[in-house]
């Protein structure tokens, strides 16, 4: 069996009796849709029409919310329905970013994920969902593709049909019998809720919409009823995202200057560089905890586990790199205190350093496939991430190490090492990875909207104030002070004031690069 819906939008008529009876049938808390009718008007008076649509999830084939979800809380059945177990949600909504149709939310009732599950509870016993069942018009078909005498398979069989954003390979199983594309593609209208019917305020301005910030539409386009879940991921992301980078970036940057031979394994700088990225990647663990819905379930990331998710691996690969850290702490605190021999130590350090730079280079670069199996945010697709994640963890490892250089009394070898690191990163960063990342020409729609509303749009100042200017301009200033050739050495205060200039414009940086393709709309 495989289940799917076709909806006829040429008899639909925006009654909205299924988004009520779903609530019904599923106890739907008020302000959650897990289907609901996308109302658009379009052309001008009196010639005016509305296109009315259907809206729910679309129990794809290749569902990606399936595969990121780290406790198979999200799962296809064997029927095709893919359905939800709040008994397994964490609430870490990494399925809500997956999805490309906007069409999973956290129920504010439990603090798990939910959505249209074709009312299997239904299905099971023989009987139709209840949106099918109150149709006044029969708008709404539900049945068996692999039936050919199903009346979802007679009617692909007898009208043209569309599905949304079909570029993203999910193969949906929501299909649409005359499909406007203003209402398949939330590109076509306006996203203030100004635009809507019976909103207080009237649309701003006179004329027709613009479709995105360029071409004029050649007809008034416009939302007159449309939801809009609210953008999951905030702050403790891109902080995750930060002190991630510093714990993996110190350990890199120590076992540069240890193993290359640059600088000397003194015992205070090893102790502080052992502590400060072990902290640092404690606190990455409380940041996750902290973005959950369900804290107190954290837990199950590791106790039930979906090997697929990157979120999982992820928690494998900092478990991991967290151990190690604190096998390092431990040999550094027994030189200082006496308790290890530092000739012992000397042969232990290496091995551990070479053994902790993979699991470094992984820490800082597992997100980027967190983020690759987060389809619904196309920005966030980028075949430049990983590099960048690692790169962007060397400079933070560096400027941390600056940051507190001037505690430990630093040596002038390793302050040369930070200072040298972190402009190079600097460097490379503006020449090679920003452009990539927000100049380039990008493939999709969403890419291009999110990445132009870094570059001039809400989080303009995120970008150009704080990435560039606090981030990689202030930096490359106090560096070239920070370095007096010859007996003075470095400067450690302007050190200080560079690596913390990079790290609060790394901030700004993952701040915008979270947010912005958040905002942009996928119904």
């Amino acid at each position: 069996m495989n289940y799917a819906f076709v909806i006829r939008n040429d008899r639909c008529i925006g009654c909205h009796a299924c988004s009520t009876a779903c609530k019904a049938e599923n106890a739907v808390p008020v302000g959650v849709h897990r289907t609901w009718v996308k109302t658009v008007e379009t052309g001008r008076y009196p010639d005016v029409r509305r296109h009315f649509q259907v809206t729910r999830c679309n129990h794809c084939e290749r569902p990606p919310c399936v595969e990121i979800c780290p406790t198979r809380a999200m799962y296809r059945r064997p029927d095709g329905i893919v359905e939800f177990d709040p008994d397994r949600c964490i609430g870490c909504k990494a399925c809500l970013q997956a999805c490309p149709y906007d069409a999973i939310h956290i129920d504010p009732a439990t603090g798990t994920a939910a959505k249209c599950h074709f009312c299997a509870h239904r299905v099971e016993v023989g009987l139709e969902p209840p949106c099918v069942v109150v149709c006044p018009e029969h708008a709404i078909l539900a049945g068996d593709l692999d039936d050919p005498e199903s009346e979802v398979s007679r009617a692909l069989a007898t009208h043209p049909v569309t599905v949304r954003r079909p570029e993203q390979g999910t193969r949906p199983k929501l299909f649409y019998v005359e499909g406007a594309d203003v209402a398949l593609d939330p590109r076509f209208t306006d996203p203030s809720p100004a635009g809507y019917a019976w909103s207080e305020a009237p649309p701003a301005g006179e004329g027709p919409i613009r479709i995105g910030r360029g071409r004029v539409a050649g007809e008034l386009v416009r939302s007159a009823w449309d939801i809009h879940h609210k953008v999951p991921w905030h702050w403790p992301v891109p902080a995750y995202l930060v002190s991630k980078g510093i714990g993996a970036g110190v350990l890199l940057v120590a076992a540069l200057g240890v193993l290359a031979g640059l600088a000397p394994a003194t015992p205070a700088v090893m102790l502080t560089s052992a502590i400060t990225a072990l902290a640092m990647v404690a606190l990455t663990a409380v940041f996750l905890v902290l973005d959950l819905e369900r804290p107190e379930r954290f837990a199950w990331v590791l106790l039930k586990s979906h090997t697929k998710s990157w979120l999982v691996r992820g928690a494998w690969i900092l478990t991991a790199f967290g151990a190690l850290l604190t096998g390092w702490c431990a040999l550094e605190a027994g030189v200082v205190t006496g308790v290890i021999d530092p000739g012992q130590a000397g042969t232990i350090r290496p091995w551990l350093l070479g053994a902790g730079v993979p699991l470094a280079v992984l820490t800082a670069a597992y997100t980027a496939f967190l983020f690759g199996q987060a389809e619904g945010r196309d920005l966030w697709q980028s075949p430049l991430l990983p590099a960048h994640l690692v790169l962007q963890a060397l400079g933070a490892g560096a400027g941390a190490l600056l940051v507190v250089g001037g505690a430990v009394a630093m040596p002038e070898a390793w302050g040369a090492l930070a200072l040298l690191v972190l402009g190079a990163v600097v460097v490379l960063d503006l020449a090679l990875f920003i452009p990539g990342e927000f100049a380039i020409s990008h493939g999709t729609e969403g890419a291009r909207e999110a990445a132009l509303a870094i570059r001039r749009g809400r989080w303009r100042r995120h970008f150009w104030g704080g990435s560039i200017a606090l981030g990689h301009v202030v930096p490359l200033l106090l560096l070239g002070a920070a370095w007096v050739p010859g007996a003075e050495g470095w400067v450690p205060w302007l050190g200080a004031g560079a690596g913390g200039a990079f790290l609060l414009g790394l901030w700004l940086h993952e701040v915008a690069w979270v947010e912005a393709p958040q905002r942009v709309r996928n119904s």
